[in-house]
């Protein structure tokens, strides 16, 4: 059984595979690294799709919309960690290549907060929202 694990993981090649070192890498077994990952990242769809929802409630719907989509923005960085590894996800979000956009991203999840908590501004809010999707895609 032992055997079947290390072919499997990629263990059993001369030259360690990326999957074989996140898995020396880590505490955690890799079913419960995908447990983990599917658990936070359907977190972070419902709480998405349900800051879509309470956009259509007078007055306060925008702030709701803002708060519950960077909050799923959030547990769905979040659920990368656990495949990957926190110190390798991050080393990764701040390569040259993707520095700029996770600059962007993580500077526009803290501005949607500021706006609908402290400055209490729904249109800044949203364009801030729309700045994360675009950071998230790019």
């Amino acid at each position: 059984m032992d055997k079947l694990k290390r072919v499997l993981s990629g263990r059993d090649a001369e030259e360690p595979s990326g999957l074989a070192e996140v898995i020396d890498a880590t505490s955690l077994g890799w079913g419960t690294r995908v447990k983990g990952f599917i658990a936070c990242f359907a977190i972070g769809c419902l709480c998405s799709i349900l800051g879509s929802c309470l956009l259509w409630i007078p007055k306060k719907g925008l702030i709701l919309f803002a708060v519950f989509y960077t909050l799923g923005n959030i547990a769905s960085i979040g659920s990368t960690m656990f495949l990957m590894g926190p110190m390798k996800q991050w080393k990764r979000m701040f390569e040259p290549t993707r520095l700029i956009a996770t600059i962007v991203m993580l500077l526009c999840l803290i501005l949607t907060l500021c706006s609908a908590f402290w400055w209490r501004k729904a249109g800044l809010a949203l364009l801030f929202c729309i700045l994360q999707f675009f950071a998230m895609a790019w």
